[in-house]
């Protein structure tokens, strides 16, 4: 804590001695104390007076040069105009120290706010200035060798601190580009991480319906012919044969609950992990298991499959998921209808197509689907790089998707 208060002591002290006001009482200090040791006529070959002065008299430009010191923020080109006059001043006249160092200090200030073209401007005036007081001593003293000297000290002193002003410029201008590179490598961080959000839902959307909606769409199909079927019983009807309709359709109805609540449970598990679980995922080997479950949903079908050749995952995984599109497609607006899943090469890619023929339509509307399914098993099918076909005939629905066989390149 002590280290930390010495140190916040140390930053309002700098803070403060950088100050226009505390550096101008920092120069008239100065000047006092040359004054007092007697340190002037440092230009007595300039001077245009024929005796040495007083050092005291060296206050009389050093005070006003110290009070341009006030105008470095607020107005440093006025100040340096005014520091600079002051110092043309006291050189042919007295010879102090001080407005040399103003003027040092305000060339300082004035540098480092421009900008790189404003800083070259500075830069040619510098120049400029040490030409006219080489010629200008040279036109009224006549010696070349007294104007080569001046001109030289006078070069380093300027030369020295327009070189520091613009180091120091220029390492303000690399911290705010390194800052602004780190704010837009922020924001592109933060773009990437929405759209790497978005694919993610569209992903979980997209297996959410592939796992769930089928099974829980099968409840609603068999719920709703269990019904019907009920619904349309005479008195002639066996009451053994609909209870074990009934049994029939309930038990279809609790393997799709808990088909759908086993798919909702290991998302949840994913979720919650954030890694997936290591299992098989659906392909052409699962292809049996689904047309069953279509067939206790009331659906006739028929596998051909006939592609006898190897197929990347990605692929197989398509095919399996086309199938399952359409068999559920299949109960939804033909329900009780006769189902062909065929598979087959066709012009070197592989054709997967379902087709029902007869059947019913479900009574309600809602239980036919909103289409999302089939939009995106066309994205999936693209992916792949294969095109995709569904829609209504005259006496059924169809699905078709052309594949090809290595999957997209």
């Amino acid at each position: 804590m002590d280290g930390a208060q010495a140190h916040r002591r140390g930053e309002t002290l700098r803070r403060r001695l950088t100050e226009p006001w505390a550096t101008a009482l920092l120069y008239a200090a100065l000047a006092v104390i040359l004054s007092a040791v007697g340190l002037t006529g440092l230009w007595r070959d300039l001077s245009l007076l024929a005796e040495r002065p007083s050092p005291w008299w060296t206050l009389a430009t050093a005070l006003p040069a110290a009070a341009t010191v006030l105008l470095k923020r607020r107005a440093p080109r006025v100040g340096l105009a005014l520091a600079v006059l002051v110092c043309v001043a006291d050189v042919l006249v007295l010879g102090g120290l001080v407005p040399l160092l103003v003027v040092l200090e305000q060339l300082h200030a004035v540098t480092v706010v421009r900008s790189v073209r404003e800083r070259r401007t500075v830069l040619y005036w510098i120049a400029g200035t040490l030409a006219a007081i080489v010629l200008s001593i040279i036109a009224l003293f006549g010696n070349l060798v007294l104007a080569v000297m001046i001109g030289l000290q006078l070069g380093a002193l300027l030369g020295m601190t327009f070189w520091y002003a613009n180091s120091v410029a220029q390492s303000r201008e690399l911290v705010t580009l390194y800052r602004q590179r780190a704010e837009d490598l922020a924001r592109l961080a933060e773009l990437d991480r929405a759209v790497a959000v978005r694919h993610e839902r569209e992903r979980m959307a997209s297996e959410l319906h592939d796992i769930v909606a089928g099974h829980v769409s099968a409840v609603a199909i068999r719920s709703e012919a269990a019904l019907t079927q009920s619904g349309a019983c005479t008195d002639d009807s066996s009451p053994a044969a609909l209870f074990s309709a009934e049994r029939t359709a309930l038990r279809a109805v609790r393997d799709s609950s808990l088909h759908a609540h086993e798919a909702l449970r290991s998302m949840v598990t994913v979720l919650r992990a954030g890694t997936a679980p290591e299992a098989a995922p659906l392909g052409r080997a699962q292809l049996p298991d689904l047309v069953c479950e279509a067939r206790r949903s009331g659906l006739r079908v028929e596998l051909d499959d006939t592609w006898s050749g190897a197929l990347p995952a990605a692929v197989d995984h398509g095919i399996a998921r086309v199938v399952q599109e359409g068999l559920a497609n299949s109960a939804k607006h033909n329900a009780g209808a006769e189902v062909l899943v065929r598979i087959a090469e066709h012009s070197g890619r592989v054709q997967v197509s379902v087709v029902s023929r007869g059947g019913h339509p479900l009574p309600h509307p809602e239980l036919r689907g909103s289409g999302i399914g089939l939009q995106l098993l066309e994205e999936r099918v693209r992916t792949l790089g294969g095109t995709f076909t569904a829609g209504a005939e005259a006496d059924g629905w169809s699905i078709s998707a052309l594949l090809p066989e290595k999957g997209t390149t």
